[in-house]
């Protein structure tokens, strides 16, 4: 592996009108490793109104890819950039209904 930087190729934040705070960031990285073969990095959060963590995906170093939902952390099988925001906006989705 080369001692090179990660390259930021995403970032966007976006503040719902109630205060949540939904934001998605991902790295392209120098190489591949066993952790991440797939050569990325990658952070998806959604804050709740009062600050607290509603939805995280993120493939942590030590960690592997996984997802913070409900207030559980599970294992997330990651199977690409598509699939993975699908998923994030979608217990996104679920999160905003259940705290209506």
């Amino acid at each position: 592996m080369h001692h090179m930087k990660a390259r930021l190729i995403y970032r966007e934040k976006f503040i719902y009108a109630d205060g949540g705070i939904r934001e998605m960031v991902l790295w392209q990285l120098p190489g591949t490793t066993a952790e991440r073969p797939y050569g990325l990095k990658y952070r998806l959060y959604y804050g709740l109104p009062d600050g607290t963590c509603g939805v995280l995906y993120d493939n942590e170093s030590g960690k592997g890819d996984h997802r913070h939902f409900r207030g559980a952390e599970e294992s997330y099988p990651f199977t690409g950039v598509e699939v993975l925001v699908a998923d994030f906006l979608e217990d996104i989705e679920k999160v905003r209904r259940e705290s209506r």
